[in-house]
Protein backbone atom coordinates (compact mmCIF):
# COMPACT_ATOMS: atom_id res chain seq x y z
CA UNK A 1 0.00 0.00 0.00
CA UNK A 2 1.65 3.44 -0.86
CA UNK A 3 1.55 5.84 1.71
CA UNK A 4 0.66 8.31 -1.13
CA UNK A 5 -2.36 8.15 -2.87
CA UNK A 6 -1.91 7.38 -6.42
CA UNK A 7 -5.84 7.19 -7.72
CA UNK A 8 -7.04 10.55 -7.56
CA UNK A 9 -10.28 9.68 -8.19
CA UNK A 10 -11.03 8.17 -5.04
CA UNK A 11 -12.36 10.68 -2.31
CA UNK A 12 -10.65 10.21 0.85
CA UNK A 13 -12.69 8.18 3.35
CA UNK A 14 -11.67 10.59 6.36
CA UNK A 15 -13.30 13.34 3.92
CA UNK A 16 -16.32 11.29 2.89
CA UNK A 17 -16.97 8.14 3.41
CA UNK A 18 -19.76 7.90 1.07
CA UNK A 19 -18.38 9.26 -1.66
CA UNK A 20 -14.86 7.36 -0.95
CA UNK A 21 -16.99 4.36 -1.04
CA UNK A 22 -18.91 4.67 -4.55
CA UNK A 23 -16.00 5.90 -6.19
CA UNK A 24 -14.43 2.74 -5.34
CA UNK A 25 -17.37 0.69 -6.49
CA UNK A 26 -17.06 2.16 -9.93
CA UNK A 27 -13.57 3.41 -10.40
CA UNK A 28 -12.61 -0.49 -9.42
CA UNK A 29 -14.89 -1.56 -11.80
CA UNK A 30 -17.17 -3.61 -9.60
CA UNK A 31 -20.68 -1.85 -10.72
CA UNK A 32 -22.29 0.37 -13.12
CA UNK A 33 -25.39 2.08 -13.06
CA UNK A 34 -28.20 0.86 -15.00
CA UNK A 35 -30.59 2.67 -17.18
CA UNK A 36 -33.79 1.40 -14.60
CA UNK A 37 -33.16 3.86 -11.29
CA UNK A 38 -31.86 1.88 -7.94
CA UNK A 39 -30.48 -1.04 -10.21
CA UNK A 40 -26.60 -1.87 -11.32
CA UNK A 41 -24.77 -3.91 -13.33
CA UNK A 42 -22.50 -6.09 -11.51
CA UNK A 43 -19.41 -6.24 -13.90
CA UNK A 44 -16.41 -8.85 -14.63
CA UNK A 45 -14.24 -7.97 -11.82
CA UNK A 46 -17.09 -7.37 -9.70
CA UNK A 47 -19.09 -10.64 -10.57
CA UNK A 48 -15.63 -12.95 -10.35
CA UNK A 49 -15.48 -11.78 -6.63
CA UNK A 50 -19.37 -13.06 -6.41
CA UNK A 51 -18.71 -16.07 -8.08
CA UNK A 52 -15.78 -16.41 -5.53
CA UNK A 53 -18.31 -16.19 -2.26
CA UNK A 54 -20.51 -18.86 -4.23
CA UNK A 55 -18.03 -21.20 -5.00
CA UNK A 56 -16.95 -21.16 -1.56
CA UNK A 57 -20.00 -21.21 0.35
CA UNK A 58 -21.72 -23.58 -1.84
CA UNK A 59 -19.53 -26.23 -1.12
CA UNK A 60 -19.84 -25.75 2.64
CA UNK A 61 -23.61 -25.93 2.10
CA UNK A 62 -23.20 -29.19 0.08
CA UNK A 63 -21.06 -30.38 3.24
CA UNK A 64 -24.20 -30.40 5.39
CA UNK A 65 -26.36 -31.86 2.69
CA UNK A 66 -28.03 -28.72 1.45
CA UNK A 67 -29.31 -29.09 -2.68
CA UNK A 68 -29.65 -26.34 -4.59
CA UNK A 69 -33.11 -25.27 -6.26
CA UNK A 70 -34.64 -23.08 -9.06
CA UNK A 71 -37.97 -21.49 -8.05
CA UNK A 72 -39.79 -18.98 -10.30
CA UNK A 73 -39.25 -15.42 -10.17
CA UNK A 74 -42.96 -14.49 -10.25
CA UNK A 75 -45.21 -15.28 -7.35
CA UNK A 76 -49.16 -15.12 -7.62
CA UNK A 77 -50.88 -12.13 -5.17
CA UNK A 78 -53.48 -14.72 -3.48
CA UNK A 79 -50.45 -17.24 -2.81
CA UNK A 80 -48.04 -14.07 -0.81
CA UNK A 81 -51.32 -13.14 0.86
CA UNK A 82 -51.41 -16.60 2.93
CA UNK A 83 -49.44 -15.80 5.54
CA UNK A 84 -50.14 -12.49 6.61
CA UNK A 85 -47.29 -10.80 8.29
CA UNK A 86 -45.04 -11.88 5.35
CA UNK A 87 -47.14 -10.16 3.16
CA UNK A 88 -47.31 -6.92 5.36
CA UNK A 89 -43.71 -6.98 5.86
CA UNK A 90 -42.82 -6.97 2.16
CA UNK A 91 -46.16 -4.89 0.44
CA UNK A 92 -43.97 -1.67 0.33
CA UNK A 93 -41.27 -3.23 -0.96
CA UNK A 94 -42.99 -5.34 -3.61
CA UNK A 95 -43.16 -5.08 -7.24
CA UNK A 96 -45.93 -6.26 -9.81
CA UNK A 97 -46.54 -7.83 -13.08
CA UNK A 98 -50.19 -7.12 -14.33
CA UNK A 99 -50.04 -7.40 -17.90
CA UNK A 100 -48.66 -10.01 -19.95
CA UNK A 101 -48.11 -9.49 -23.41
CA UNK A 102 -51.13 -7.29 -24.69
CA UNK A 103 -53.26 -8.75 -21.72
CA UNK A 104 -54.17 -7.71 -18.35
CA UNK A 105 -53.96 -10.84 -16.44
CA UNK A 106 -56.55 -12.07 -14.33
CA UNK A 107 -54.00 -11.66 -10.98
CA UNK A 108 -51.34 -9.76 -9.98
CA UNK A 109 -47.94 -11.32 -10.20
CA UNK A 110 -45.09 -9.99 -7.56
CA UNK A 111 -41.97 -10.36 -8.56
CA UNK A 112 -40.30 -12.41 -5.45
CA UNK A 113 -38.79 -10.34 -2.73
CA UNK A 114 -37.88 -13.63 -0.80
CA UNK A 115 -39.20 -17.25 -1.31
CA UNK A 116 -41.19 -18.70 1.17
CA UNK A 117 -44.01 -18.79 -0.61
CA UNK A 118 -43.02 -20.55 -3.42
CA UNK A 119 -40.95 -23.13 -1.12
CA UNK A 120 -44.53 -23.91 0.81
CA UNK A 121 -46.09 -24.00 -2.07
CA UNK A 122 -43.61 -26.76 -3.55
CA UNK A 123 -43.72 -28.54 -0.38
CA UNK A 124 -47.47 -28.89 -0.07
CA UNK A 125 -47.52 -30.67 -3.18
CA UNK A 126 -44.54 -32.97 -3.12
CA UNK A 127 -43.98 -33.54 0.69
CA UNK A 128 -45.78 -36.90 2.05
CA UNK A 129 -44.33 -39.09 4.55
CA UNK A 130 -41.34 -38.30 7.67
CA UNK A 131 -39.21 -40.58 5.67
CA UNK A 132 -38.52 -37.15 2.87
CA UNK A 133 -37.60 -35.12 5.94
CA UNK A 134 -35.17 -33.06 5.95
CA UNK A 135 -35.45 -31.42 2.89
CA UNK A 136 -32.49 -29.03 2.79
CA UNK A 137 -32.69 -26.38 -0.35
CA UNK A 138 -30.94 -23.61 -1.37
CA UNK A 139 -31.24 -21.11 -4.34
CA UNK A 140 -28.91 -18.74 -5.92
CA UNK A 141 -30.60 -16.22 -7.59
CA UNK A 142 -31.47 -12.11 -7.67
CA UNK A 143 -34.89 -10.84 -6.03
CA UNK A 144 -36.46 -7.24 -6.27
CA UNK A 145 -37.37 -5.08 -2.96
CA UNK A 146 -38.39 -1.35 -4.18
CA UNK A 147 -35.88 0.64 -2.39
CA UNK A 148 -36.42 4.14 -1.67
CA UNK A 149 -33.12 4.87 -1.42
CA UNK A 150 -30.19 2.64 -2.53
CA UNK A 151 -26.76 2.05 -2.97
CA UNK A 152 -24.81 -0.39 -4.56
CA UNK A 153 -24.31 -3.74 -2.84
CA UNK A 154 -25.80 -2.07 0.04
CA UNK A 155 -29.15 -1.72 -0.81
CA UNK A 156 -30.58 -1.51 -4.54
CA UNK A 157 -33.90 -2.31 -6.14
CA UNK A 158 -32.33 -6.01 -7.42
CA UNK A 159 -30.18 -8.14 -5.39
CA UNK A 160 -27.97 -11.31 -5.84
CA UNK A 161 -28.04 -13.40 -3.00
CA UNK A 162 -28.78 -16.98 -2.04
CA UNK A 163 -31.73 -18.27 -0.15
CA UNK A 164 -31.66 -21.51 2.17
CA UNK A 165 -35.48 -23.02 2.80
CA UNK A 166 -35.59 -26.48 5.12
CA UNK A 167 -38.40 -28.05 6.41
CA UNK A 168 -37.67 -31.07 9.54
CA UNK A 169 -39.85 -33.17 11.33
CA UNK A 170 -39.25 -31.75 14.49
CA UNK A 171 -38.47 -27.77 16.22
CA UNK A 172 -35.26 -29.46 17.98
CA UNK A 173 -34.00 -30.43 14.03
CA UNK A 174 -35.31 -27.03 12.69
CA UNK A 175 -33.60 -24.83 15.66
CA UNK A 176 -30.22 -26.74 15.03
CA UNK A 177 -30.29 -26.21 11.35
CA UNK A 178 -30.93 -22.48 12.10
CA UNK A 179 -27.91 -22.07 14.69
CA UNK A 180 -25.57 -24.33 12.30
CA UNK A 181 -26.42 -21.83 8.99
CA UNK A 182 -25.67 -18.65 11.41
CA UNK A 183 -22.27 -20.28 12.01
CA UNK A 184 -21.41 -20.82 9.05
CA UNK A 185 -22.25 -17.54 7.89
CA UNK A 186 -19.92 -16.09 10.47
CA UNK A 187 -16.96 -18.73 10.34
CA UNK A 188 -17.43 -17.53 6.33
CA UNK A 189 -17.16 -13.86 7.47
CA UNK A 190 -14.39 -14.72 9.65
CA UNK A 191 -12.15 -17.41 7.70
CA UNK A 192 -12.69 -16.35 4.07
CA UNK A 193 -13.51 -12.49 4.17
CA UNK A 194 -11.67 -11.65 7.58
CA UNK A 195 -14.04 -9.63 9.12
CA UNK A 196 -15.09 -10.38 12.67
CA UNK A 197 -18.43 -10.39 13.54
CA UNK A 198 -21.31 -10.13 16.87
CA UNK A 199 -23.48 -13.38 17.02
CA UNK A 200 -27.27 -12.88 17.90
CA UNK A 201 -30.42 -12.85 18.20
CA UNK A 202 -32.68 -10.18 16.30
CA UNK A 203 -35.38 -8.20 18.38
CA UNK A 204 -38.92 -9.11 17.81
CA UNK A 205 -39.05 -5.27 16.13
CA UNK A 206 -36.32 -6.14 14.18
CA UNK A 207 -36.85 -10.09 13.12
CA UNK A 208 -37.73 -11.54 9.80
CA UNK A 209 -41.79 -10.75 8.58
CA UNK A 210 -43.31 -14.03 9.95
CA UNK A 211 -40.70 -15.65 11.85
CA UNK A 212 -40.52 -16.98 15.20
CA UNK A 213 -37.01 -16.28 15.92
CA UNK A 214 -33.98 -14.09 13.42
CA UNK A 215 -30.49 -14.71 14.25
CA UNK A 216 -27.69 -12.97 12.70
CA UNK A 217 -24.27 -11.65 12.44
CA UNK A 218 -23.32 -8.14 12.36
CA UNK A 219 -19.97 -6.33 11.26
CA UNK A 220 -18.47 -3.17 11.86
CA UNK A 221 -17.26 -0.79 9.11
CA UNK A 222 -14.25 1.60 9.04
CA UNK A 223 -16.68 4.53 9.69
CA UNK A 224 -17.69 2.50 12.61
CA UNK A 225 -21.40 2.07 11.69
CA UNK A 226 -22.70 -1.58 11.70
CA UNK A 227 -23.56 -4.08 8.87
CA UNK A 228 -25.52 -6.67 9.15
CA UNK A 229 -24.08 -9.38 7.20
CA UNK A 230 -26.40 -12.61 7.09
CA UNK A 231 -29.68 -13.69 8.93
CA UNK A 232 -30.75 -16.97 9.78
CA UNK A 233 -34.36 -17.74 10.75
CA UNK A 234 -36.55 -20.19 12.62
CA UNK A 235 -40.42 -20.18 11.60
CA UNK A 236 -41.40 -23.22 13.36
CA UNK A 237 -44.49 -24.35 11.81
CA UNK A 238 -46.30 -21.40 10.90
CA UNK A 239 -45.44 -21.54 7.26
CA UNK A 240 -46.36 -24.77 6.74
CA UNK A 241 -50.09 -24.38 8.39
CA UNK A 242 -50.59 -21.24 6.54
CA UNK A 243 -50.06 -23.05 3.08
CA UNK A 244 -50.92 -26.71 4.41
CA UNK A 245 -47.80 -28.43 4.51
CA UNK A 246 -48.19 -31.67 5.90
CA UNK A 247 -46.51 -34.88 6.56
CA UNK A 248 -47.63 -38.53 7.76
CA UNK A 249 -45.42 -39.17 10.71
CA UNK A 250 -43.94 -41.91 12.70
CA UNK A 251 -47.56 -42.51 14.32
CA UNK A 252 -49.33 -42.49 10.79
CA UNK A 253 -50.86 -39.10 11.71
CA UNK A 254 -51.02 -35.86 9.69
CA UNK A 255 -48.20 -33.18 10.76
CA UNK A 256 -46.88 -29.96 9.94
CA UNK A 257 -43.36 -29.98 9.44
CA UNK A 258 -41.28 -26.76 11.08
CA UNK A 259 -39.22 -24.73 8.49
CA UNK A 260 -36.34 -22.83 8.37
CA UNK A 261 -34.72 -19.83 5.85
CA UNK A 262 -31.40 -18.11 5.92
CA UNK A 263 -29.75 -15.79 3.38
CA UNK A 264 -26.68 -13.89 2.41
CA UNK A 265 -26.11 -11.03 -0.64
CA UNK A 266 -24.01 -9.47 -2.79
CA UNK A 267 -23.98 -7.35 0.27
CA UNK A 268 -21.16 -8.81 1.31
CA UNK A 269 -18.96 -7.30 -1.32
CA UNK A 270 -19.76 -4.26 0.05
CA UNK A 271 -18.74 -4.98 3.41
CA UNK A 272 -15.40 -6.06 2.15
CA UNK A 273 -14.68 -2.97 0.74
CA UNK A 274 -16.16 -0.95 3.99
CA UNK A 275 -14.10 -3.22 6.66
CA UNK A 276 -10.60 -3.38 4.21
CA UNK A 277 -10.49 -0.76 1.62
CA UNK A 278 -8.65 2.31 1.85
CA UNK A 279 -7.67 5.62 0.14
CA UNK A 280 -5.87 3.55 -2.96
CA UNK A 281 -9.20 1.38 -3.85
CA UNK A 282 -10.17 -1.67 -2.59
CA UNK A 283 -7.82 -4.17 -0.69
CA UNK A 284 -9.25 -8.08 -0.86
CA UNK A 285 -9.14 -11.14 1.21
CA UNK A 286 -6.92 -13.72 -1.07
CA UNK A 287 -9.96 -16.39 -1.02
CA UNK A 288 -12.19 -14.59 -2.91
CA UNK A 289 -10.06 -12.53 -4.89
CA UNK A 290 -10.47 -12.67 -8.48
CA UNK A 291 -6.58 -12.24 -9.01
CA UNK A 292 -4.25 -13.60 -6.38
CA UNK A 293 -1.05 -12.21 -7.67
CA UNK A 294 -0.08 -9.59 -10.04
CA UNK A 295 3.29 -10.20 -11.71
CA UNK A 296 4.89 -7.16 -13.13
CA UNK A 297 7.99 -7.11 -15.08
CA UNK A 298 10.48 -4.30 -14.64
CA UNK A 299 12.15 -2.53 -17.16
CA UNK A 300 10.43 -5.28 -19.32
CA UNK A 301 12.12 -3.70 -22.78
CA UNK A 302 15.21 -5.30 -21.43
CA UNK A 303 16.33 -8.67 -23.05
CA UNK A 304 14.86 -11.43 -20.89
CA UNK A 305 12.30 -9.44 -18.49
CA UNK A 306 9.28 -10.59 -20.43
CA UNK A 307 10.34 -14.31 -20.11
CA UNK A 308 11.25 -13.88 -16.77
CA UNK A 309 8.15 -12.90 -15.48
CA UNK A 310 6.08 -15.02 -17.82
CA UNK A 311 7.96 -18.04 -16.37
CA UNK A 312 6.61 -16.88 -12.98
CA UNK A 313 3.28 -16.65 -14.32
CA UNK A 314 3.46 -20.24 -15.32
CA UNK A 315 5.29 -21.15 -12.34
CA UNK A 316 2.14 -19.87 -9.53
CA UNK A 317 -0.52 -21.01 -12.06
CA UNK A 318 0.69 -24.61 -11.86
CA UNK A 319 0.60 -24.11 -8.03
CA UNK A 320 -3.02 -23.26 -8.17
CA UNK A 321 -2.97 -19.41 -7.72
CA UNK A 322 -4.84 -16.88 -10.03
CA UNK A 323 -2.06 -14.74 -11.40
CA UNK A 324 -1.80 -12.51 -14.69
CA UNK A 325 1.07 -10.27 -15.66
CA UNK A 326 0.95 -7.16 -17.16
CA UNK A 327 2.91 -6.79 -20.01
CA UNK A 328 1.65 -3.71 -21.13
CA UNK A 329 3.25 -0.62 -22.23
CA UNK A 330 1.60 1.81 -19.37
CA UNK A 331 4.51 2.77 -16.80
CA UNK A 332 5.35 0.97 -13.71
CA UNK A 333 3.65 3.78 -11.24
CA UNK A 334 0.16 3.55 -13.13
CA UNK A 335 0.47 -0.61 -13.11
CA UNK A 336 0.90 -0.36 -9.37
CA UNK A 337 -1.97 2.01 -9.27
CA UNK A 338 -4.14 0.50 -11.20
CA UNK A 339 -4.05 -3.41 -9.41
CA UNK A 340 -3.96 -1.11 -5.78
CA UNK A 341 -7.20 -0.12 -6.75
CA UNK A 342 -8.79 -3.89 -7.97
CA UNK A 343 -7.81 -5.00 -4.48
CA UNK A 344 -4.97 -7.59 -5.73
CA UNK A 345 -3.36 -9.01 -2.56
CA UNK A 346 -0.15 -9.79 -4.10
CA UNK A 347 2.58 -8.08 -6.42
CA UNK A 348 5.36 -9.71 -7.90
CA UNK A 349 8.14 -7.49 -9.43
CA UNK A 350 11.13 -8.55 -11.66
CA UNK A 351 13.55 -6.91 -13.54
CA UNK A 352 17.19 -7.41 -14.78
CA UNK A 353 18.89 -6.60 -11.46
CA UNK A 354 16.12 -9.35 -9.79
CA UNK A 355 17.38 -11.69 -12.91
CA UNK A 356 20.83 -11.34 -12.55
CA UNK A 357 20.70 -12.30 -8.42
CA UNK A 358 18.06 -14.97 -9.04
CA UNK A 359 15.24 -13.40 -7.17
CA UNK A 360 12.19 -11.35 -6.97
CA UNK A 361 10.15 -8.76 -4.72
CA UNK A 362 6.42 -9.62 -3.47
CA UNK A 363 4.39 -6.89 -2.03
CA UNK A 364 1.41 -7.03 -0.07
CA UNK A 365 -1.69 -4.84 -0.66
CA UNK A 366 -2.36 -4.65 2.95
CA UNK A 367 0.44 -3.44 4.45
CA UNK A 368 2.92 -2.30 1.60
CA UNK A 369 5.50 -4.40 2.98
CA UNK A 370 7.76 -5.65 0.47
CA UNK A 371 9.86 -8.98 0.81
CA UNK A 372 12.55 -10.13 -1.50
CA UNK A 373 12.84 -13.79 -2.30
CA UNK A 374 14.85 -16.54 -3.93
CA UNK A 375 13.38 -17.33 -7.20
CA UNK A 376 13.74 -21.20 -6.57
CA UNK A 377 11.14 -20.25 -2.90
CA UNK A 378 8.57 -18.50 -5.18
CA UNK A 379 5.72 -20.97 -4.90
CA UNK A 380 5.91 -21.36 -0.70
CA UNK A 381 6.84 -17.45 -0.31
CA UNK A 382 3.78 -16.20 -2.16
CA UNK A 383 1.22 -18.80 -0.67
CA UNK A 384 3.15 -17.79 2.95
CA UNK A 385 2.44 -14.03 2.11
CA UNK A 386 -1.16 -14.65 0.64
CA UNK A 387 -1.70 -15.73 4.46
CA UNK A 388 0.02 -13.19 6.35
CA UNK A 389 -2.83 -10.64 4.10
CA UNK A 390 -5.69 -12.88 5.71
CA UNK A 391 -3.82 -12.44 8.66
CA UNK A 392 -3.37 -8.67 8.55
CA UNK A 393 -6.93 -8.25 7.23
CA UNK A 394 -8.96 -9.81 10.17
CA UNK A 395 -6.55 -8.65 13.13
CA UNK A 396 -7.01 -4.79 11.95
CA UNK A 397 -10.46 -5.60 11.59
CA UNK A 398 -10.68 -6.88 14.77
CA UNK A 399 -9.13 -4.44 16.20
CA UNK A 400 -11.40 -1.59 15.00
CA UNK A 401 -14.17 -3.97 16.47
CA UNK A 402 -13.16 -4.53 19.86
CA UNK A 403 -12.02 -0.63 20.52
CA UNK A 404 -15.12 0.53 19.55
CA UNK A 405 -17.61 -1.34 21.52
CA UNK A 406 -18.83 0.89 24.19
CA UNK A 407 -20.75 0.43 27.58
CA UNK A 408 -23.68 2.88 27.97
CA UNK A 409 -25.80 3.54 31.53
CA UNK A 410 -28.58 5.72 29.92
CA UNK A 411 -30.12 6.80 26.29
CA UNK A 412 -28.70 10.23 27.14
CA UNK A 413 -25.01 8.71 27.34
CA UNK A 414 -25.51 6.21 24.63
CA UNK A 415 -25.87 8.89 22.19
CA UNK A 416 -23.19 11.09 23.30
CA UNK A 417 -21.35 8.26 22.92
CA UNK A 418 -22.56 7.55 19.28
CA UNK A 419 -21.81 10.83 18.01
CA UNK A 420 -18.44 11.54 19.69
CA UNK A 421 -17.42 7.64 18.87
CA UNK A 422 -19.41 5.69 16.86
CA UNK A 423 -19.51 1.69 17.12
CA UNK A 424 -21.41 -0.56 18.67
CA UNK A 425 -22.83 0.75 22.15
CA UNK A 426 -23.82 -2.08 24.81
CA UNK A 427 -26.77 -1.54 26.90
CA UNK A 428 -28.88 -3.29 29.45
CA UNK A 429 -32.36 -3.73 28.51
CA UNK A 430 -35.65 -4.64 29.79
CA UNK A 431 -37.57 -6.29 26.44
CA UNK A 432 -39.81 -3.98 26.17
CA UNK A 433 -40.37 -2.18 22.46
CA UNK A 434 -41.20 0.53 23.97
CA UNK A 435 -37.60 1.32 25.44
CA UNK A 436 -36.38 -0.40 21.75
CA UNK A 437 -38.03 2.70 19.93
CA UNK A 438 -36.76 5.25 22.89
CA UNK A 439 -33.53 4.36 21.69
CA UNK A 440 -34.09 4.74 18.14
CA UNK A 441 -36.03 8.28 18.55
CA UNK A 442 -33.72 10.01 20.71
CA UNK A 443 -30.23 8.68 19.71
CA UNK A 444 -30.52 7.59 16.25
CA UNK A 445 -29.78 4.07 17.31
CA UNK A 446 -31.82 0.58 15.79
CA UNK A 447 -31.18 -2.37 18.06
CA UNK A 448 -28.55 -4.62 16.24
CA UNK A 449 -28.77 -7.65 18.11
CA UNK A 450 -29.04 -9.31 21.59
CA UNK A 451 -25.37 -10.96 21.92
CA UNK A 452 -25.03 -14.27 22.62
CA UNK A 453 -22.01 -14.01 24.33
CA UNK A 454 -23.67 -11.85 27.61
CA UNK A 455 -22.07 -9.09 29.81
CA UNK A 456 -24.42 -8.16 33.03
CA UNK A 457 -23.43 -4.03 33.04
CA UNK A 458 -26.31 -3.20 35.58
CA UNK A 459 -29.52 -4.47 36.82
CA UNK A 460 -31.66 -2.20 35.04
CA UNK A 461 -32.51 -0.77 31.49
CA UNK A 462 -30.83 1.90 30.59
CA UNK A 463 -33.62 3.13 28.31
CA UNK A 464 -36.35 2.80 31.50
CA UNK A 465 -34.74 2.12 34.75
CA UNK A 466 -36.72 -1.58 35.39
CA UNK A 467 -35.19 -4.04 35.85
CA UNK A 468 -33.14 -6.01 32.92
CA UNK A 469 -31.42 -9.20 31.99
CA UNK A 470 -30.14 -9.05 28.73
CA UNK A 471 -27.74 -6.88 27.19
CA UNK A 472 -28.37 -5.40 23.60
CA UNK A 473 -26.35 -4.18 21.23
CA UNK A 474 -27.17 -0.56 19.32
CA UNK A 475 -25.40 1.24 16.44
CA UNK A 476 -25.81 3.19 13.15
CA UNK A 477 -26.72 0.78 10.40
CA UNK A 478 -26.63 0.72 6.32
Amino acid sequence: MAKDKKVEQITDMEVDFAQWYTDICRKAELVEYASVKGFTILRPYGYAIWENMQRIMDAEFKKTGHQNVAMPVLIPESLLKKEGELVNGFAPECAWVTQGGSEELEERLAFRPTSETMFCDHWSRVLHSYRELPMLYNQWCSVIRWEKTTRPFLRSREFWWQEGHTIHETAEEAMAETEQQLNCYADFYEKVLAIPVVKGRKTDKEKFAGAEATYTVECMMKDHKALQGATSHYFGDKFSRAYDVTFTGRDNKLQYPFQTSWGSTTRMIGAVIMAHGDNNGLVLPPQIAPIQVIILPVAQHKPGVLEAAAALKERLAAAGLRVQMDDSDNSMGWKCAQYEMKGVPLRVEIGPRDIENSQCVLVRRNDGVKTVIALDKLEDAAQEQLALVQQGLYEKARRNLDEHCWPAFSVEEAKKLQEEKGGFIKTMWCGDVACEQKMKDEAGMSSRCIPFEQEKLSDVCACCGRPADKMLFWGVAY
